[in-house]
């Protein structure tokens, strides 16, 4: 899979520039080789661009995006013209070309993603997955974040009631109404489908 991620800031014009942070979180989460062809750079304005192999961590990264609520995401598979150079602003190819339309697609919506290859059935499917997880990631309260967080850490129910200081029933209870359960579902739908559509 070869996927171009096209990160751009919502609202840029009534808000700070948040790129630098959002560099500084990729560089830590996706360094350059552990699944990521050409590292996130800044292209132009308050936009970002990286190439990854890696479905999970292009999940990973989309949910995190979507999480802040502060961007934009258009994912671009195919290929990309080779050489393939040492900088994302070097590159070009079809990937990109894709990912430019589907950031811009997806800027029309709220859920603010967007999927487009050569086969867009697949990238449909893709798509529909990340929006769903989107919008659940959306509606999710303080408190169900502060469990899911804890959870995504690697603790039990009963560990991360110990750290919040309530209940294991009520961590359960926040789990459900975060639809946790639903995320954690959908979760290999969506890696399954983001491989398929970069076939």
């Amino acid at each position: 899979m070869l996927a171009v991620m096209t990160i751009d800031q919502r609202g840029s014009r009534h808000d700070v520039d948040r790129v630098e942070q959002l560099l500084a979180e990729l560089s830590t989460h996706a360094a350059a080789g552990d699944g990521v062809a050409l590292r996130f750079e800044r292209t132009v304005g308050d936009e970002v661009q990286g190439v990854l192999t890696d479905p999970e961590l292009l999940l990973e990264i989309t949910l995190r995006c979507t999480r802040s609520q502060h961007w934009t995401v258009g994912i671009g598979m195919g290929s990309i013209r080779t050489p393939i150079p040492d900088s994302t602003r070097k590159a070009s190819g079809p990937a990109f070309e894709n990912a430019r339309d589907a950031v811009n697609r997806a800027k029309g919506g709220p859920e603010a993603i967007a999927v487009q290859g050569p086969d867009p059935i697949s990238s449909r499917y893709a798509e529909a997955v990340l929006r769903t997880m989107a919008t659940v990631l959306r509606r999710r309260s303080s408190a169900g974040w502060q469990a899911v967080d804890l959870m995504a850490q690697g603790r039990t129910q009963a560990e991360t009631a110990e750290v919040l200081g309530i209940s294991k029933q009520a961590v359960s209870q926040r789990l459900h109404a975060a639809w946790w359960w639903h995320e954690q579902a959908l979760r290999p739908v969506a890696v399954h489908l983001l491989t398929e559509a970069g076939q």
